[in-house]
């Protein structure tokens, strides 16, 4: 069994900050890519960051200096801190993680609950 558990979602001003954690626990062998998704109300689930295990990342071109995605490998965690938050950064962000769960096994995405993000005044 595999966990991701996400926090760190809350309300806040227009101009604020964030920072979500989202740590994965359970039969992990080995972790390939973590990152994060976002959906907002009435549209499709989008890419905002994720972070592979060489510590290369890749971003939304629309969020690029103002979100950052970090890893913590050590405590199977990702992080994603949001700066200068807009309103239409409001979503709920998904956190997932591309991984193994045997040596020899396949790898599968696991997916967290969700974390509700709204910027507002």
């Amino acid at each position: 069994q595999v966990q991701l558990v996400e926090s760190g979602g809350g309300l806040v001003q227009p101009g604020g900050s964030l920072r979500l954690s989202c740590a994965a626990s359970g039969s992990i062998f080995s972790i390939n890519d973590m990152g994060w998704y976002r959906q907002a109300p009435g549209k499709q689930r989008e890419l905002v960051a994720t972070a592979s295990s060489d510590d290369s990342s890749i971003y939304a071109d629309s969020l690029k200096g103002r979100f950052t995605i970090s890893r913590d490998n050590a405590k199977n965690t990702v992080y994603l801190q949001m700066n200068s938050l807009k309103p239409e950064d409001t979503a709920v962000y998904y956190c997932y993680a591309n991984l193994r769960t045997a040596i020899a096994g396949p790898k599968y995405n696991y997916w967290g609950q969700g974390t509700q993000v709204t910027v507002s005044s």
